[in-house]
């Protein structure tokens, strides 16, 4: 093995997703396939790809894998999420990382942290 090549997310509605992802998050579609479609994320060599989900779609879902996000100011981007109506938790921190949870328009778990 050499490198992560993407992280994939299952979600109900390919179309619908990748623009939550684009307009609340600012990632850019690199490239869509009839059952998926890849996403640039900043100057991340890392793309996240989501996958439509035949099994569960249109159930709610939380993903036991989750993509962790790095931002060089956590207070901010909790406060832009919420207010594109983002479902979030609360900004944590462990000792090293503070970090906050927030999810999708399909509940899948995903996080920003920041550390120095």
């Amino acid at each position: 093995m050499e490198r992560i090549d993407t992280i994939c997310l299952k979600v109900a509605d390919i179309e619908q997703s990748s623009r939550w992802y684009q307009n609340v998050l600012g990632f850019k579609e690199a490239f869509r396939g009839e059952d998926h479609c890849i996403l640039n994320i900043g100057d991340s060599a890392v793309p996240l790809t989501i996958e439509k989900d035949k099994e569960q779609a249109g159930e709610p879902r939380q993903s036991q894998v989750y993509p962790i996000f790095y931002t060089k100011d956590i207070e901010k981007t909790c406060r832009q999420l919420q207010k594109q109506e983002v479902k979030t938790g609360e900004i944590q921190y462990d000792g090293v990382n503070k970090f906050v949870d927030f999810f999708d328009l399909d509940g899948n778990r995903l996080q920003a942290c920041f550390w120095e």
